[in-house]
């Protein structure tokens, strides 16, 4: 198995444990290219690669564009037939190496073969709002937290769309138009684990940027972009249907239109916020932090959406003549 392993980063303290997993298992047949996305200053500070990675390891200099130009910038300037990529935050299970190498053993029209990803959550109490949404990521399909690709089929498509500028969507995009090219895409039986980690009462409500991704993607494949991509039913009609009625409330206070919008708005609030409590650990902190962001989510997640589909417009799938 030659393989080259891509790995962006902004410098996050994980990357060193995810670095030290690797050197247990790394050999001749691997190469390991950092992708440094830090801004300027930052990149002052030279990153630490373990002493027992420093032969199979480069560190290539990213332009902070996010996580999709930064994995174009690994996998361009990798030697490998497969490209592994792995986000900072991961931590490789011991048997790693010896279950990729299994994975890639595969048929040629296999373009990509995906890890199987861990969430551990609290055993003593219920998971938070922010634990349950990154333990979606162990159900989510064809996700860079480990994906190999062959690099035939990164060349064949284009590699990732940079038009994304977070870890949102970018993954999930590049592997519809690597099936859409007559590659196969498979998951394999080597894991990671995925630790949730540490973020303030707010991280739900800078999570609604991704919305503006949606609206290009709906803008690129159109009404079914979301089965075409094979992502789960979201919120936003009901995020725009609460945001409306609070717009009524607020324009027409004191009218017949105003009091139903304001009705509309409470109870769509309150079906949000209940929502969110109930499977949480519905500590007094966990249910102040569901009840305000659950208000602010449906605006702001309806003011990104509206963002990038104006940001959008014109907009082709990734290397679609117009």
């Amino acid at each position: 198995m030659n393989v080259s392993i891509v790995i962006p980063t902004v410098g996050r303290p994980s990357l060193g444990v995810l670095l030290e997993a690797l050197a247990r298992g790394v050999d001749d047949r691997v190469e390991i290219l950092i992708v440094d996305d830090r801004g300027p200053v930052d990149r002052a500070e030279p990153l630490v690669v373990p002493a027992t990675l420093s032969a199979y390891t480069k560190v290539l200099a990213g332009g902070g564009a996010g996580p999709a130009a930064a994995r174009n910038v690994g996998w361009q300037a990798a030697r490998s037939e497969w490209i592994a990529f792995l986000d900072d935050d991961v931590v490789p299970d011991p048997d790693w190496f010896a279950r990729l190498a299994r994975d890639l053993d595969v048929p040629p029209d296999v373009g990509g073969v995906q890890g199987r990803v861990r969430v551990p959550l609290p055993a003593h109490r219920r998971p938070t709002d922010w634990e349950r949404s990154t333990a979606g990521l162990a159900r989510a399909r064809w996700i860079t937290a480990d994906m190999a690709y062959r690099s035939a089929a990164l060349t064949a498509v284009g590699g990732f769309d940079e038009r994304f500028p977070r870890a949102y969507r970018e993954d999930t995009e590049l592997a519809h138009r690597v099936r859409q090219a007559g590659w196969r895409l498979l998951v394999g039986a080597r894991a990671v684990s995925h630790p949730v980690r540490p973020e303030g009462p707010w991280a739900s409500l800078r999570a609604q940027r991704g919305n503006a991704d949606d609206a290009l993607l709906r803008r690129m494949y159109g009404p079914r972009w979301r089965a075409l991509l094979e992502i789960a039913p979201g919120r936003r009609r009901r995020h725009v249907a609460t945001t409306a009625a609070l717009v009524a409330a607020l324009i027409a206070p004191r009218t017949p239109v105003g009091m139903l919008g304001a009705a509309g708005w409470l109870a769509g609030t309150a079906e949000f916020a209940l929502a969110r409590v109930g499977p949480g650990p519905r500590t007094p902190r966990e249910i102040v932090t569901m009840a305000v962001t659950s208000a602010a989510i449906p605006p702001l997640a309806t003011m990104h959406w509206l963002r990038g589909w104006w940001a959008g417009r014109g907009a082709r799938p990734f290397g679609e003549v117009r």
